[in-house]
């Protein structure tokens, strides 16, 4: 294996790693394990009730908003899928990342209806898996359409 062949194979085992621990992260929202602490900083109230539920629907329908801007190009992969157009319309208009940052405010959604360290932990992660992806992404964008570091500079969130 060639040091290019090599060079390649690291990029994209890194790129399957951040959406297997996106998705792993994402699972685990649903699952409360027992050998976990579920230990609540505060106790839960009907206010923190409503403010996680409503973060989760206003974050859920911009996801369905991003996931119907971007139609085919749609992918899990940070590397645009051959083809792709790079689409400003819509949601995108606002934000280059509007599923991503969908998820996140899904999951501090989640640890707002629940308070607890575990749900803390697993938003932190979260963001930081997310972070990855788009600095990884980005690039990809730049290199594969000549005027996205115009839309960059326009759109910067």
């Amino acid at each position: 294996m060639t040091k290019f062949q090599l060079k390649i194979f690291l990029k994209s085992a890194y790129e399957l790693i951040l959406v297997f621990l996106q998705f792993f992260i994402i699972c685990l929202h649903f699952f409360q394990w027992e050998f976990i602490p579920q230990k609540q900083i505060i106790q839960v109230g009907t206010f923190s009730y409503l403010v996680g539920y409503l973060i989760i629907i206003i974050a859920f329908i911009s996801l369905l908003f991003a996931i119907k801007d971007l139609g085919r190009n749609l992918s899990p992969f940070p590397r645009p899928i051959k083809n792709s157009k790079l689409i400003t319309k819509g949601i995108y208009r606002f934000t280059r990342h509007p599923m991503y940052y969908s998820l996140i405010f899904i999951s501090f959604g989640v640890f707002i209806t629940k308070l607890s360290i575990y749900y803390l932990c697993l938003s932190i992660t979260l963001v930081l898996i997310i972070k990855f992806k788009i600095v990884l992404e980005e690039q990809y964008l730049n290199n594969k359409f000549k005027n996205y570091l115009i839309y960059k500079n326009e759109v910067k969130y």
